[in-house]
């Protein structure tokens, strides 16, 4: 501001007081309308009850609960701020309403698996899945559930799509979705993106006959699926905490 927009506000005492009320007041406005939209934004994606996921088999769970929270985006929109992250009190802390901040496709997907029951370790050890892509693929091949993408696989629902993989000594990824079908003679499979951004930024979006990901820095082509194992333990009252 220059020095004549300075003198202007500055003929008196009380409208400076007026002039901090009224900056007061827009703040706590601006502050309201912020958290209006980040509890909003998380109360209107409520998870299945547990009566509703009950009668269903863990693939069918885990679809139901990825497609549940289909049309979620983070608060703000500009950013990686979200609940799944917050979940695994992964990512970092400079966000509202107590979310993380992080890419979190990985996470949603880890979500969508554990409230189904899949039993798993959240961690950064060998064999454990985290929020890099990559460590799905890490944990497919430790538990024999991984299938690349020119084996002929057909992928299940439930199952997580691996995009743009690359192996070595360290392998990365570049993008995770949960599968929700796979229909024979189709070249990809019918997808919920965690932390998509094809209609938007950093929201849960679907895909459908999704062979490539669009990741951020380009298209992914797809690597492969990895599967939740075919016989698993009963779930407990804690595998279906709220996120």
């Amino acid at each position: 501001m220059g020095s004549a927009g300075v003198k202007s506000l500055r003929p008196g005492k009380s409208k400076g007081r007026i002039g901090l009320i009224l900056g007061a007041g827009a703040f706590v406005i601006l502050l309201g309308a912020t958290l209006h939209r980040v509890f909003e934004n998380t109360l209107s994606f409520p998870v299945p009850s547990e009566a509703m996921l009950e009668g269903l088999s863990v693939p069918q769970r885990i679809v139901a609960l990825a497609e549940s929270q289909v049309g979620y985006s983070t608060e703000p929109s500009s950013s990686y701020c979200n609940k799944f992250s917050a979940y695994w009190h992964a990512g970092t802390a400079s966000c509202p309403s107590g979310e993380k901040s992080e890419e979190w496709c990985a996470d949603f997907a880890a979500w969508a698996w554990q409230k189904a029951g899949v039993p798993f370790t959240y961690g950064y050890g060998l064999g454990e899945i985290n929020g890099g892509s990559a460590s799905f693929y890490e944990w497919g091949v430790a538990n024999g559930e991984w299938h690349p993408a020119t084996s002929g696989y057909i992928a299940s629902p439930g199952d997580v799509a691996v995009y743009s993989l690359s192996l070595g000594a360290d392998p990365s990824a570049m993008h995770v979705t949960i599968v929700t079908g796979d229909s024979p003679g189709q070249p990809g499979p019918d997808v919920v993106n965690g932390d998509g951004d094809r209609t938007g930024f950093s929201l849960v979006e679907t895909g459908t006959d999704q062979t490539m990901a669009d990741a951020g820095n380009g298209d992914s082509i797809l690597a492969g699926y990895v599967s939740p194992p075919q016989s698993l333990p009963p779930r407990s009252g804690n595998d279906l905490r709220e996120v």
